[in-house]
């Protein structure tokens, strides 16, 4: 079976990322100057690649990071399941030491395996897995797309790689990130490999 090439990036830069607010499915914001930067960086080092598809979460800022890429009439498909974690109650709070605080007690219990754990009002790592899921599977049978672009969130990233990957979510943290950085990954014989992690080359001068 050919191989199919996901190159997959975490959104830009945001004015909520500079200031440490915090923003899950529930907040849509822009890209500020700095992430919009990111994204023409982007463009330039992969816009010889003959996408077939983009895929993206429903929030604007994913869709702003990969706007150029749109502009080539490559189609585009929008999912719910790849909104970022809700932080529920948090969801567009500024963060404080008593906050940091809980989602460091959080993140352990999450480490720990107690995924079914969510700050309230929020998502547990277990739900969000599960609406990623329809769309993981949908993403891997189009056996007709062969290189796809799919941009998301931090979070929701770790999640969907720990799936592709087969680990258990309480691995997440193992996979780090930053804005507009890339994870290239391989998908051939139903098996799929890293290429590329947490890369951010292409924001180099």
């Amino acid at each position: 079976m050919p191989s199919k090439h996901i190159y997959l990036i975490r959104h830009g830069q945001t004015d909520y990322n500079l200031k440490g607010i915090i923003q899950g499915s529930r907040v849509d914001t822009d890209l500020n100057q700095t992430g919009q930067e990111q994204a023409e960086k982007f463009f330039n080092a992969y816009a010889h690649i003959p996408f077939d598809k983009v895929y993206t979460s429903l929030l604007k800022r994913t869709h702003q990071s990969v706007a150029r890429f749109l502009q080539k009439n490559i189609p585009h498909e929008k999912y719910e399941g790849l909104n970022e974690i809700s932080w529920g109650e948090q969801d567009g709070m500024a963060t404080n030491l008593e906050m940091r605080d809980y989602y460091n007690y959080v993140s352990k219990e999450w480490a720990s395996g107690n995924l079914d754990l969510k700050i309230g009002g929020g998502e547990s790592p277990n739900q969000v897995a599960e609406r990623q899921k329809p769309v993981i599977n949908l993403i891997l049978s189009r056996s007709d797309e062969k290189n796809i672009l799919i941009c998301m969130h931090g979070r929701a990233m770790r999640i969907l790689l720990c799936q592709l990957l087969e680990k258990s979510l309480s691995e997440m943290d193992n996979f780090e990130h930053s804005n507009l950085c890339l994870y290239l990954l391989e998908y051939a014989n139903g098996n799929i490999k890293i290429l590329k992690a947490n890369d951010t080359a292409h924001l180099v001068d």
